[in-house]
């Protein structure tokens, strides 16, 4: 399977249709919170650290103490930081630029809305993204990966294996 979606064209073309859909979902994400007045981080940061109490907590005492001592201090700093890095992975992931780079900053979100206590559609992101991270370069075969990627190589000396 890994060989599969590293090196196969068929799994380029699959890729390519899961990358485009992780690509619109966090740009319209992303350009509803620029359009609309922005991400209520301070609410949302609230809200997660509220969820850190009881015998069940939705977010871990770590993520909470983090969620408190950092990133509630910094909101003003998120609410500029979250839209502005959906738009960038959206656009990124649709274009097929620097695809792996791009699923890494969106699985990152990911996980900080789910370990925020947020479920909604991230663990399927999450799922989607994965093949992304798993298949590399072949997730941006189709894409200006294919061509920026080889230039870089090329500037920097690396040497790799070829697709298709």
């Amino acid at each position: 399977m890994v060989t599969w979606l590293r090196q196969s064209q068929s799994a380029s073309v699959v890729l390519l249709l899961v990358r485009l859909y992780l690509g619109y979902t966090w740009l319209v994400s992303g350009w509803g919170k620029l359009s609309g007045g922005g991400f209520a981080t301070e609410g949302f940061l609230k809200g997660a650290i509220a969820k850190a109490g009881g015998d069940h907590p939705a977010v871990q005492g770590w993520w909470a103490a983090f969620l408190e001592n950092i990133a509630l201090p910094g909101a003003s700093f998120f609410n500029f930081l979250i839209p502005w890095a959906e738009v960038l992975v959206g656009l990124a992931l649709l274009l097929g630029l620097l695809t792996t780079f791009s699923g890494l900053m969106g699985i990152i979100m990911n996980y900080a809305f789910l370990f925020s206590g947020t479920v909604s559609v991230n663990p399927y992101l999450v799922l989607l993204t994965t093949f992304i991270l798993v298949a590399g370069r072949n997730a941006g075969y189709f894409g200006l990966d294919r061509f920026v990627l080889p230039y870089w190589d090329r500037k920097w000396g690396n040497k790799r294996v070829r697709l298709h």
